[in-house]
């Protein structure tokens, strides 16, 4: 009976050895991972979101619409509606006779104009010649009178004149004056005159050149290109057709901006708004972006929305490819965090095991917000440190755990 005791003694602690052994000896990955029973997470720094599910579909972000640069008739229609065209190819080729023509006429009329021009600066300087030769006769016509009344007033005082000559010449000399005066204002408004149809010649150049510009930009604008890389969506027009000045010609999306149009559950409805932060899944990537417009109308149980991405010309983008959403109900960015397990109970406090030097050392923590794929980690850990997920219920009681 002592043996059989003592066995048992012995044996029990064996076996319950041996069954931590086999739980806590299994190999494991040195990032989050699982192998078998066992799950290890490295705490790094990240974010920890809370969210809901969606789905979208990439969308061009705008059209373009390509009105027609002057009248004209369409010459040649180069790509068919539904074509993918690239930034710069040809479109259509509109007849560029009627261009050309007009900008000969209004070469022939900058011509007329900068002759009439040449004209009147001649004619300013004709007259200005007359005006100062009239200013100087007037003058000179004022010092003859003055030197004259002069005499006459000496003359006067022996009276070898009579006063009704002397107050003749004093009047000529008056008139003479007010004619001097008359005359520099007279002048003053006909310079003015020929500098005001000097000015008003001007104009006419400065607008009809830039008339010339215009039609010059037209002229090279008369084959239609693809401002942007994009798909057909119309063509307004036939081969042989006249158009007139900004007429529509060509519709089409415009492949350098995407935008998302998402789908969700009509009952996630009152936490859509408008501004309401997005995670879109493309690949291994997520884009950032932002609800736009909500669809107020419920169709199938769902809520239309539109995504508009911060990086809308991302290179993975491309029409009608299907996304995953995560829209964003609460966020905690650049937090430490380690991935949710089954270690991870209720509430805040938690015990868990660190792994350093080949144990595992049990350790109390304090956690935050908590996702079904990541726990927010306030205390008790630092980054960098590797923890123990799996549920080890079976060695409570014990601080370190050797590891093999």
């Amino acid at each position: 009976m002592s043996r059989i005791r003592n066995g048992i003694y012995i044996g029990i602690p064996l076996l319950l050895m041996a069954a931590i052994v086999m739980v806590v000896f299994i190999p494991f990955n040195h990032n989050s991972s699982q192998n078998q029973d066992v799950r290890i997470t490295t705490v790094e720094i990240g974010n920890v979101v809370r969210s809901f599910l969606g789905e979208g579909i990439v969308e061009p972000q705008s059209e373009v619409l390509i009105l027609s640069p002057a009248s004209s008739i369409i010459k040649e229609i180069l790509e068919e509606v539904g074509s993918h065209v690239n930034k710069g190819e040809p479109i259509i080729i509109l007849d560029p006779s009627p261009v050309q023509s007009q900008i000969e006429n209004i070469q022939d009329q900058l011509e007329m104009k900068e002759n009439s021009l040449r004209k009147n600066r001649l004619n300013a300087r004709s007259t200005r010649v007359d005006l100062d030769y009239n200013v100087q006769v007037k003058n000179l016509r004022i010092a003859s009178l003055k030197s004259e009344l002069a005499d006459q007033e000496q003359l006067l005082e022996v009276g070898g004149i009579s006063p009704a000559k002397f107050e003749k010449t004093k009047q000529e000399l008056e008139l003479a004056e007010q004619d001097l005066v008359m005359l520099k204002e007279k002048n003053s408004i006909k310079l003015e005159q020929l500098e005001a149809d000097e000015e008003g010649l001007r104009l006419q150049i400065d607008m009809q050149e830039k008339e010339l510009a215009v039609k010059d930009e037209a002229l090279s604008k008369m084959i239609i290109r693809a401002p942007s890389a994009g798909i057909i969506l119309s063509i307004r027009g036939k081969v042989g057709e006249k158009v007139d000045n900004d007429r529509l010609l060509i519709e089409m999306s415009d492949l350098t901006n995407f935008k998302i149009q998402g789908k969700v559950d009509d009952d996630f409805s009152e936490q859509l708004k408008t501004g309401t932060k997005v995670y879109v899944a493309l690949d291994n990537e997520k884009l950032t972006g932002v609800v736009g417009t909500v669809n107020p109308v419920i169709r199938d149980r769902k809520i239309e929305f539109d995504v508009n991405l911060r990086e809308s010309n991302h290179y993975k983008l491309r029409p009608n490819l299907n996304v995953s959403l995560e829209i964003v109900r609460e966020e905690r960015d650049s937090v430490l965090r380690i991935h949710n397990g089954p270690a991870i109970g209720r509430g805040k406090e938690h015990k868990v095991f660190v792994l350093q030097n080949g144990n595992a050392r049990e350790r109390e923590i304090i956690t935050g917000m908590r996702t079904e794929e990541y726990v927010e980690v306030m205390e008790g850990l630092t980054e960098g440190e590797r923890v123990l997920l799996s549920d080890i219920s079976s060695v409570d009681g014990l601080d370190i755990v050797e590891l093999k």
